[in-house]
Parts: C-alpha cells; structure tokens; sequence
C-alpha cells in the first residue's frame, strides 16, 4: 500500500504543524459545563464546521435545543455532522467524537495554564482537552487534510458526529441521532469511536465492550426536622443508622454484590473471550503504583480484569442529608439518601436489575422493623454495549494498528461506559469500533492531562491506515 507509506511519511514532516493546530484548540476553552463558557463551546463547534468546509465537506449544523444550567437558559452547542466524499463505490465510515472539555483552573493544581498547550521534554502535550477529545478529534480532520495534500485519494466516504456536550451527559444527541439514522447517516457502513484510552502507557488497544450503569438513590426518612442526639439518641429510629444498615447488605467486602439473582442474568465466560485475556498490557504492580497503595481484592490479574470488565460490580458514593462538615456535631438526621451504583454487564437487562435491587432492599428494611419509611429511586439505567473482536470493523482496526505500531493491540473492554457507543448500534444497525489514541497514564479529567507526542502523531497515522484497511475489507464475513 504505497499510498499508505506515503501519507505516512507526510505526516511525520508535518508534526510540528499538527501540534500547533492542536494548541489553537486547546486555547479555546469549551467547557460545557460553565454557562459562562457556553459561546467558548459554540465557538470550538463552529472551528472545526469552517476547518472541513474549507477542505471540500458538506456540513449541517444541528441546534439540539435550550438547556437549563443553574437557573440559566442556554442554548445547547450545536452537533457538527458532515460528509467528505460521496462515491457510491466506496464504503462509508462514520466517525464520532466531541470538541467540548471538562473544567479546568490553574490553582486546581496544573503545573501551567490548562488551556495553553504545552510540549514538555518528555513528549508530553500539556493542556485541557489535549487527549480528550480533542486530540482524536484532530486526528480525523488532520488525516482528509494530508490526504489532500499529498495527491492520495481518501479510500471511503467519511461521514462524521461532532458534539459539543458529552461532558455534561450528552443532552439532546440521541434523539439527532434517531432523527438522523434514515436520512444523514443513511448509508453508513460501520461507525469509529476514538474517545477512549489504551490499557497500559505502551501497547495500544482495540476496545470491543463497556459495562453499563444503573444508579440508585436510597431515601430514608423519619422524623419532620432533625433532632438531638443527646435528647433523642436511644428514644427513636434513626434513619442514618437504617441507612447505613442498608448500604452495608449491598455488597461485600470482596467487591461480591448481596442482591439475590443479581448474576443470574450474566454472560457465561467463552473460550473467545478468555483468548483475549492472554498477553495483555496489565500488571499488578503498575496497578498498585498508580493508585499510591496497593488494595487491589484479586490475587490473578486475570481476576482483576474480568471484575473490571465484565463482571457487574456495586459501588456505594455516598450519603446526601448527612453531617460531613469538619468539627463535630451531634444531630440525627431526619432524613438522609443513599447513592449507589451498579455496573452492568451481558446480558443485564436495566429493568430486571432495578426490580432485585428493589425487592431486596425493601425485604431487608422490613426485617428492620423500623417506622421510618424507606424508598429505592432509579435515576439512570444505562446498558452495556459488546461487540466481537473478530467482527471485521475490528479486523481491519487490527491490521492498521500492527502496520503503524508493529504489535498486535490488545483486545480490551472497559469498565465505563460511552452510551452513544450503543445509540449508534441500535439505530444504523451497523457494527461500533472504538480504536484509542491515547494512553492510560494521560490523565483525562484530571490536572495536567497530556497527549503523548508520540500518541497523536501516531494516532494520525492509524486513523488513516484503518480506513484504507476498511476500503479493502469485507464488511459482510462475519
């Protein structure tokens, strides 16, 4: 594929270019969830809809609706989508991704201004937004730019889905993408997600799964304001101490969820997926490092992926009502919720999940015998996505990661969850890859978040070694 070594070589002279595009973006601070930076957002939207017209895209600007922020009314930033190349005898790739950032202060403990790229001796590139999605975002629009410039003709017909709130829950998208599956994505072949991140700092990934969540609120009240302790204590039913009561029955100590039935719903281990465990990018050791103190539950790696990935687990967030202020105060609340959380896995359904954990926390509050009056609230139930790594989307992932890295990637699945992973699947009804651009270690969300040098240039380079493998593979085998 001597067009491939091609746009290979023109991307490594253009290195230097493609990081100064990449500052240019950084600098603009579309933090979706700060009213304050809602025309920051539009503005980062409206960069890249004149950045693709430019190189020949039809584009569409799609208004997903106001939005309520603090008691603001804001319009919410557009979802970009657009088309580069309509070739009937091409397949047709869609790509997704989100140009808005999380927040981010200089005195929440950056090492320099987030919003100023900086490239550090390491090959670190500083600055909010850098890895996530930014970069990848880039990636898309930098590989049809330098297919243009060096004379090489893009393999497929590149659809794309640019959102401007996927940090704050991705409001309005699912129903563009319903409206839109028969008209603007009509057409499209398979779907490439790159918004996620290699399972270790050196090997890169293909990610075929992601666990889905359901998350509860446990409210317990009792009396009409809070009391006393040193009047009441001993004189009435507490509703803190009911509550706690009940969190602690959820799971145990060992990470095993207490819900009867709960893992009657789970996907049996097959040999497939166990294949994929083997020669992975993962150790204990760099675990226990990374987390500062080792409190890792399993003893075999192994083990510690597969409750990662694709076992369900229950985790308890924390307690809304109840005294958490420094000092001592002696009050029984009288009323108090409990957050928690459970991940779900194949092949989980939401509603059955909610109906055991309902039952059996109102079952456990009954053998309480308290006059407090309990309920369960289910404020989300998100599901799981999965997809087989030899499906040939993913093949074709493969074959381009081995050709720019010389390694074969990791077969990975996640923890988290990308429900637009799933919306996508559901509604074009074509198969979902996610292919990472950066590492484990680039600290998305977090203060001084990077993007290895070496990640984005090489990551240019896969985007666009996966589409001609895509243009040469039978989509149809699987």
């Amino acid at each position: 594929m001597a067009s491939v070594e091609k746009y290979f070589d023109l991307v490594d002279q253009n290195q230097q270019k493609f990081i100064e595009t990449l500052r240019e973006v950084v600098a603009i601070p579309s933090v979706s969830s700060d009213a304050s930076k809602r025309k920051e957002v539009v503005r980062m939207g409206e960069w890249l809809q004149a950045r693709w017209e430019a190189l020949g895209a039809t584009c569409k600007r799609v208004d997903p609706g106001e939005q309520n922020l603090d008691g603001v009314i804001l319009d919410l930033p557009p979802v970009i989508l657009g088309q580069y190349g309509n070739d009937p005898s091409k397949k047709t790739v869609l790509v997704y991704g989100h140009y808005d950032v999380q927040p981010a202060l200089l005195e929440d403990g950056w090492e320099t201004d987030p919003f100023t790229l900086v490239e550090k001796e390491d090959g670190r590139l500083v600055g909010r937004g850098s890895t996530d999605d930014k970069g990848p975002v880039l990636g898309w629009l930098l590989c049809a730019e330098t297919h243009k410039e060096a004379g090489i003709e893009l393999p497929v017909n590149l659809k794309f889905c640019f959102e401007g709130m996927e940090e704050s829950g991705s409001e309005g998208l699912d129903d563009i993408i319903v409206a839109e599956a028969d008209r603007w994505f009509k057409g499209t072949d398979v779907v490439c997600i790159s918004d996620n991140y290699w399972l270790g700092k050196n090997k890169p990934c293909l990610t075929h799964g992601l666990r889905g969540v359901s998350y509860f609120h446990l409210l317990v009240e009792g009396p009409g304001a809070d009391l006393h302790s040193g009047v009441f204590g001993g004189t009435v039913h507490e509703p803190m101490v009911d509550l706690v009561h009940l969190l602690a029955k959820l799971v145990d100590n060992k990470g095993r969820i207490q819900v009867p039935g709960i893992y009657d719903q789970v996907m049996a281990v097959t040999d497939e997926e166990e294949e994929t465990y083997e020669g992975l990018e993962f150790s204990h050791n760099a675990l226990a490092a990374d987390l500062k103190h080792d409190v890792i539950i399993h003893a075999e790696e192994r083990d510690t992926l597969k409750h990662r990935w694709r076992y369900p687990t229950l985790s308890i967030h924390g307690v809304e009502g109840a005294f958490y202020a420094s000092g001592d105060k002696t009050v029984i609340p009288a009323r108090v919720r409990g957050k928690f959380s459970l991940r779900t896995v194949p092949n989980m359904e939401p509603a059955r999940v909610a109906e055991l954990v309902t039952k059996y926390l109102n079952d456990e509050f009954d053998k309480l015998g308290s006059k407090n009056r309990m309920r369960v609230i289910e404020t989300h139930g998100g599901r799981w996505w999965y997809s087989s790594p030899k499906h040939p989307n993913f093949v074709a992932g493969a074959r381009a990661t081995e050709k720019v890295y010389g390694v074969k990637p990791d077969l990975t699945r996640e923890g988290g969850s990308i429900p637009v992973t799933l919306t996508f699947e559901e509604n074009l009804k074509v198969n979902v890859l996610l292919l990472p651009m950066g590492a484990a270690d680039d600290g998305a969300h977090s203060i001084n978040e990077k993007l290895d040098k070496r990640n984005y240039i090489q990551g240019i380079k896969l985007l666009g070694a996966y589409l001609h493998e895509v243009a040469q593979t039978d989509l149809t085998t699987v």
